[in-house]
């Protein structure tokens, strides 16, 4: 039996219970994804990293989560312009630490796929042996 694991980080930033009124105006989404984008940008440029990233904002009360990355798309799902913002900032440091760590990650996983074989290998050594006895 060969068990395998995978080291994996993950941090979710999930909306708020307290509720605001919202406005669902086209003027103020866009002035919205303005700002947001002048952030995403912001943040890039002062760290300089991440450039690689794309913003996608798609408000949504129905959605669970305020926001996440996939692959190399950043989105937002908050309405409310400084939740939103809070949310690109949040995903936007969980992005770039990900990064940062992903050798690491790579690493370890490494290792325990090193560790599963030659445990493997031993079991099946010690197998052959007991079978031979019995």
């Amino acid at each position: 039996m060969q068990i395998t694991a995978r080291v994996r980080w993950s941090i979710t930033l999930t909306k708020p219970s307290l509720k605001a009124e919202k406005s669902t105006s086209s003027q103020h989404t866009a002035e919205t994804i303005k700002v947001l984008v002048e952030e995403l940008e912001r943040l890039k440029t002062h760290l300089n990293i991440g450039h690689e990233l794309t913003l996608k904002y798609l408000p949504n009360k129905n959605v669970k989560l305020s926001g996440e990355v996939k692959g190399e798309c950043l989105y937002i799902y908050e309405e409310d312009e400084k939740c939103a913002l809070t949310t690109l900032r949040h995903e936007f440091v969980d992005y770039v630490i990900c990064k940062v760590i992903e050798p690491y990650e790579k690493l370890a996983n490494l290792l325990i796929s090193l560790s599963n074989e030659e445990a493997y290998a031993k079991k099946e050594m010690l197998i052959g042996a007991l079978a031979s006895v019995v």
